[in-house]
């Protein structure tokens, strides 16, 4: 998959909660670090996300806010 968005980062999906509507995804990127996603639960469906899955987390944004 060709994407142009720069921030692909791989990992292993360490968890899928389902809610009403959306799900959070977790996927471990290595290093202790845990990205969080929030997505549909249809996308979570039709990815057939489940723990274990090798997956990828692509971040595509203008902005980027830190915060202390």
């Amino acid at each position: 998959m060709k994407l142009s968005a720069r921030n692909q980062l791989n990992g292993k999906v360490v968890a899928v909660t389902k809610g009403q509507t959306t799900a959070h995804v977790r996927i471990d990127i290595g290093g202790g670090v845990i990205v969080t996603s929030s997505i549909t639960n249809e996308a979570v469906d039709d990815l057939d996300l489940k723990v274990g899955d090798t997956a990828m987390a692509v971040i595509k944004a203008s902005d980027v806010m830190i915060g202390k």
